[in-house]
C-alpha cells in the first residue's frame, strides 16, 4: 500500500465500513469535529481524502485486504 503512509493506513483502518464512499464520508464528518489546534490531524486526514477521492472504488476494494492497522 505504497500509496498511503502507515499513518494514513492506520487513520482509515479507524473509520473503514467497508466502502470508499463510506469512508470518505466518515471522515469528512470526524474532519468538522477537529480543533482548531488538531492541525497534524486535519493535515493527515485531507491528504487520505485527497488520495481516496482520486482512487476508484475497484483500486480501494482491492486495498481491503492490507487495511491493517500498525499501531507500532
Amino acid at each position: 500500500m505504497s500509496k498511503f503512509t502507515v499513518e494514513e493506513s492506520n487513520l482509515m483502518c479507524i473509520y473503514n465500513t467497508g466502502s470508499r464512499a463510506d469512508l470518505l464520508l466518515e471522515l469528512t464528518e470526524m474532519q468538522s469535529h477537529l480543533a482548531a489546534d488538531e492541525t497534524e490531524l486535519l493535515a493527515l486526514t485531507k491528504a487520505v481524502l485527497e488520495k481516496l477521492s482520486a482512487m476508484s472504488d475497484e483500486e480501494f476494494e482491492s486495498l481491503s485486504g492490507e487495511l491493517v492497522a500498525d499501531f507500532e
